[in-house]
């Protein structure tokens, strides 16, 4: 169980280092996938609600730490993320969810709760209107990254096949 938390933070620490590095370079008229989302609801898939919860927030707060933003915003909206997306959870579908559809929908229903969250406080005092930054920029974000959960979906399908 150790071994596999100390997986977790480090695979966690490497995406962090991807998203604020190479994702940018993926960057669609202004719109960034997010694989940490895609991250904390496979945690969420894997170990529940409340682990992804606590896996949310570090990983946000890790990110707020390394781009400087918004200190917190990052960390609240992945916790909301986690919790949301570990209603999904089941022990015995576990590896059905991650290999089908299934993990798509998961993803985009959690990134869709965790943009609007971050774009309620993200747009107050801002130039930028609420209801555009969720729709313009928050729908788009989700479904940008929902389409990069393919890769992960396939590599469960194949794995799930062998």
């Amino acid at each position: 169980m150790i071994a596999r938390y100390f997986t977790y933070a480090l695979i966690s620490l490497i995406l962090v280092a991807v998203q604020t590095k190479l994702m940018r370079l993926l960057t669609v008229e202004g719109i960034t996938p997010d694989i940490l989302t895609i991250w904390v609801v496979f945690l969420a898939l894997r170990e529940g609600q409340l682990p992804a919860s606590v896996w949310g927030f570090c990983i946000g707060l890790l990110f707020d730490l390394a781009t400087g933003n918004f200190l917190g915003l990052s960390a609240l909206s992945k916790t909301i993320c986690g919790f949301f997306a570990g209603y999904f959870y089941s022990e015995t579908k576990m590896m059905l969810t991650l290999a089908s559809y299934r993990f798509l929908m998961v993803v985009l229903f959690a990134s869709v709760i965790q943009n609007t969250v971050y774009f309620i406080i993200y747009s107050q005092g801002s130039e930028i209107g609420l209801l555009r930054a969720i729709f313009q920029v928050g729908l788009a974000t989700a479904f940008y990254t929902t389409t990069w959960t393919l890769l992960p979906m396939f590599a469960f399908t194949r794995r799930s096949t062998r």
